[in-house]
């Protein structure tokens, strides 16, 4: 074997291995392995009958199943559109259904969140990121085009999802744990020290992991309750490995730690040397068996990883491997390839920050696990926060990403979160802490992260400390909290403005609406009818009436506004987490005051020139609610010198959907640059610079004419 290793590269070993995987979680090609190569992996179960056969043998606890939160997301999202902004009410329904159809069987459910991007995995979530910002472009390009919504397989799942549905479950008392470290492995450990039944998922890590039963989301029958059920065992036997031997096969397939193109050449080279000479037929099916061949005449030692090692290529880091067999060993487990006597630690230590509470620390990791903040924990203890993909025209130059729009609502954020410095100098000489940015916007090819200033808000008195601001009770605070949430957004002068307005979610909305006229200067008059005329119009509306809504066409711009404004959602939520909750999450969820096709309808109306009646469904009392909110944010804009204008823009009609085998023509798109309007930051010049080198990544001044 060893000979056949240090040969030359073959032509066939040239081939990329991209095109051999599934785009799926976890190791790579190994669900096409077990779909279709090695069918015996898998076994159809009846979920009832397994909760009883679980009950039996675990009298003294509950048949429970740990669920992959993300991995489940796309078969949670059941409304046909998808490209609107999101039809949140029908999505919450979607879930209920979901939890209710457990628990009638006996079955409790713990969900588990991504809380946090472990340093390991960033080369390959930056890859992922990279690669959706591509087929975002090709929605993007299908809607100008067609004026329609793209078909299923272009499916994008709407932005903020991930966020919101933490608070949903949240809602409906289900226990909800976001991870702080990589969500997998804490999945599998839970799922393991408490017996839970099962873990639901669709990532192939949890046929890696020592753990409970690993169950499929994606052929889960809700009706009928019975899904796949993947064995390890059956996985072991069919390859003639032991079960110590399937982190290394996962390592060297290819995994969220190991890149496949360092294992490439050595799968490859397997390859050769399993299949009988002169075949060429069927060998990506024998991919898996072949790496398990290797395995199985190599010493089972941590020698025989460094033999193993030898095969990889010379600049590939030399602890990688180890890394990556460590990453699938639970607390309290060991491995025989790694080093004698090295076991998993039971804890992850986090470092705390010199000038931070212990207490503030601590009250800031229980809400996080809990998942009852969102961003505040990561600030604190690792100062690095992170954004994935958002439905957003990059080619549209009037309107910007919303990574560069919440940027300064970000930089209050952190300046009330690390402000806590002890001898803090004044304003003027003070050197403000920064904080570490992966967001995904236009022009930004993630190679390193943005530094970005926590700049605090300027508040009478300043900012005051986390302990009084969390640990505190009192009327005195509660109206603090208030102001300091207003204060995020640059509008602490209108406190009592938004006091005298009826409903919590509608100060929230009204916030929320006036940061973007501030900051995004193409915003006009016809756009805020359209967001006002959907917030006052839903209230009453059930997600049956919603689904019901039909959308003559679809336009790229709207498209772009809805996500710009759901995306602003989740950052009211940052700043109600880091301000003490002056409002309860509830109310700044979008299924209180956002539907997709509602606003692209409203969208279509206003732009078309429509009635402010027909606008709002000639309904008086609809009338009045509308004129109140435009009235604050009018009053508010002139205060700041944004005087909106309307600018009714041209619709395109719709077109008749392709046929599905026309869609996919988009591989031979070709990517425009993108433009960005000059008025907003990131890698792009900014008034005030005295020079474009000023521009860059650190030390960024708060962008918007009026956020003052």
């Amino acid at each position: 074997m060893a000979s056949t290793l240090n040969s030359p590269i073959s032509d066939f070993e040239c081939i990329s291995l991209e095109l051999l995987a599934y785009s799926v979680m976890g190791v790579k090609g190994l669900q096409q392995f077990v779909d279709h190569t090695c069918p015996a992996v898998k076994e159809w179960v009846d979920l009832k009958e397994m909760a009883e056969q679980h009950q039996r043998s675990h009298p003294e606890c509950s048949p429970v199943v740990a669920v992959d939160t993300m991995a489940c997301l796309r078969y949670w999202y059941t409304p046909e559109a998808w490209v609107h902004g999101g039809q949140w009410r029908e999505y919450l329904d979607s879930l209920k259904r979901f939890v209710n159809a457990f628990s009638t069987a006996g079955i409790g459910l713990v969900f588990f969140i991504d809380g946090v991007i472990e340093q390991k995995k960033r080369d390959e979530w930056i890859k992922r990121r990279l690669r959706c910002n591509l087929e975002i472009a090709e929605i993007f390009q299908y809607i100008k085009a067609n004026a329609c919504q793209p078909g299923t397989e272009m499916f994008f799942i709407p932005s903020g999802l991930a966020t919101f549905t933490r608070f949903a479950l949240k809602s409906m008392g289900i226990t909800t744990k976001c991870s702080l470290r990589e969500a997998d492995y804490e999945v599998a450990n839970y799922a393991r020290l408490n017996e839970c039944m099962a873990i639901l998922s669709q990532d192939t890590d949890f046929l890696i992991f020592d753990t409970v039963p690993y169950l499929s989301i994606n052929k889960l029958s809700l009706e009928k309750l019975s899904t796949v059920m993947y064995s390890r065992g059956k996985l072991c036997h069919s390859l003639n490995l032991r079960m110590a031997d399937l982190p290394l096969l996962a390592c060297l397939l290819g995994n969220d730690i190991v890149p496949e193109n360092t294992v490439d050449r050595l799968k490859y080279r397997c390859l050769d040397e399993y299949l009988p000479k002169g075949r060429t037929t069927g060998q990506r099916k024998q991919i898996v068996a072949a790496v398990a061949h290797y395995i199985c005449s190599v010493d089972h030692s941590h020698s025989g990883l460094r033999e193993v090692k030898r095969n990889l290529p010379c600049y590939s880091d030399e602890s990688l491997l180890e890394k990556g067999v460590e990453s699938y060993i639970l607390p309290g487990q060991s491995s025989p390839w790694l080093p004698r006597n090295k076991i998993s630690p039971v804890t992850q230590q986090c470092e705390m920050p010199k000038f931070l509470n212990h207490r503030i620390l601590q009250f800031a990791r229980e809400k996080h696990i809990k998942a009852e903040s969102s961003m505040v924990y990561k600030v604190l203890s690792k100062g690095e926060v992170d954004c994935s993909n958002t439905l957003e025209d990059e080619l549209d130059a009037d309107l910007p990403g919303q990574a560069i729009v919440y940027r300064p609502a970000r930089q209050s954020i952190y300046g009330i979160l690390l402000s806590a410095e002890p001898n803090a100098q004044p304003d003027s000489a003070r050197l403000y802490p920064t904080v570490k940015e992966w967001f995904v916007y236009p022009g930004n090819l993630l190679q390193q992260p943005d530094l970005i200033r926590a700049l605090p808000p300027e508040l009478p008195g300043g900012i005051p400390d986390l302990q009084t601001l969390w640990l505190t009770e009192g009327p005195a605070v509660e109206k603090l909290h208030y102001r300091m949430f207003l204060a995020c957004f640059g509008l602490q002068d209108f406190v009592q403005e938004f006091i005298h307005l009826e409903l919590p979610s509608t100060a929230v909305v009204c916030c929320l609406l006036l940061y973007m006229t501030l900051q995004v200067t193409t915003l006009c008059v016809e756009d805020l009818d359209a967001f006002l005329a959907q917030v006052v119009c839903i209230r009453d509306k059930p997600a049956d009436h919603l689904a019901q809504i039909q959308v003559p066409r679809v336009d790229s711009r709207a498209v772009h506004l809805a996500s710009l404004f759901v995306r602003g959602l989740s950052v009211l939520i940052a700043a109600n987490s880091a301000c003490g909750f002056p409002f309860k999450m509830v109310d700044l969820m979008p299924w209180e005051v956002f539907d997709g096709k509602l606003f692209h309808t409203k969208y279509l109306q206003s732009h078309n020139g429509c009635t402010m009646e027909d606008l709002l469904e000639k309904n008086d009392i609809l009338v009045h609610g509308f004129q109140k909110i435009k009235v604050l944010i009018n009053t508010v804009c002139a205060g700041k010198n944004r005087i909106l204008q309307s600018t009714p823009r041209p619709l395109a009609p719709a077109r008749d959907r392709p046929e599905p085998h026309g869609v996919r023509s988009h591989h031979n798109f070709q990517r425009a640059q993108p433009t960005h309007h000059q008025r907003y930051q990131g890698r792009y010049a900014q008034p005030g610079w005295t020079n474009s080198a000023q521009a860059g990544r650190r030390y960024q001044p708060r962008s918007g004419s009026y956020n003052k």
